[in-house]
Order: structure tokens, then C-alpha cells, then sequence
């Protein structure tokens, strides 16, 4: 090849589409349940219990209420919620 030949152009590569990042997870604020509330919540779940509930079924309906009560539900409310779904 002589100076003045243009060697071919070499092909691009191929380009990977961009994916776009994943938004930055925000971070839950945690709310502390008052002593009030633990109270309450308490005088629920030993009716709960008195009532024939037992073992997960227990342990699942406190965790569901607490979550509601962090949120500032009343017990009361908590539980029609829980039961309603």
C-alpha cells in the first residue's frame, strides 16, 4: 500500500444500550412505638391470645399491628384494618 491509499475504516463495536441506574432506595424512617402504645398493644394481644390465637397466627397479627401503629393508627382501628384484608 502506497501513502496515499486510505486504509478501510475499521467497524465500530457495537454499543451497549445505557440501562439507567437504579434510583437510589430511600431509607425507611423509623418511628418508635410510645410506652402507651406497647401497653395497648400488649392488653390486645393477651385478648388475642385468650381468644384461641397462637404460635405465627400471633406473631404475625403483632407484626402487622405494630407496623400499623407506627404509622398512628389506634389499636382499634390497627385491628379492622388487619381483619378487613
Amino acid at each position: 500500500m502506497s501513502d496515499n491509499e486510505t486504509a478501510p475504516a475499521p467497524e465500530p463495536e457495537p454499543v451497549e444500550e445505557a440501562v439507567p441506574a437504579a434510583a437510589p432506595k430511600k431509607k425507611r424512617v423509623s418511628v418508635k412505638m410510645t410506652d402507651k402504645q406497647k401497653s395497648d398493644l400488649t392488653k390486645h394481644m393477651d385478648k388475642m391470645k385468650k381468644g384461641g390465637m397462637e404460635g405465627k397466627d400471633l406473631k404475625s397479627h403483632r407484626m402487622k399491628m405494630m407496623s400499623r401503629m407506627r404509622k398512628g393508627q389506634s389499636v382499634s382501628k390497627a385491628h379492622k384494618d388487619i381483619t378487613a384484608a
